[in-house]
């Protein structure tokens, strides 16, 4: 099993945020295209999300903490 390292693995979400927010729409219409963007949307918010994570390990269990403001 490999190890895990929280900063690489928040690290990762990071950048999978990024490139979430740079790539470019294919070129889709009407409800493909406002179903492409929305899933995008909530891709972006979900890594942004872990992104933003502090970690800890408490009692054995791993707990990230999620700022909900700024």
């Amino acid at each position: 099993m490999a190890k895990l390292d929280m900063d690489e693995f928040l690290a990762r979400f990071a950048a999978r945020a990024e490139a979430v927010r740079e790539r470019g729409i294919p070129p889709l219409e009407g409800e493909a295209r406002r179903a492409y963007v929305e899933a995008a949307e909530k891709d972006y918010f979900d890594y942004s999300l872990i992104a933003a994570a502090r970690w800890a390990v408490e009692d054995g269990e791993l707990v990230l903490r999620i700022p909900l403001s700024g």
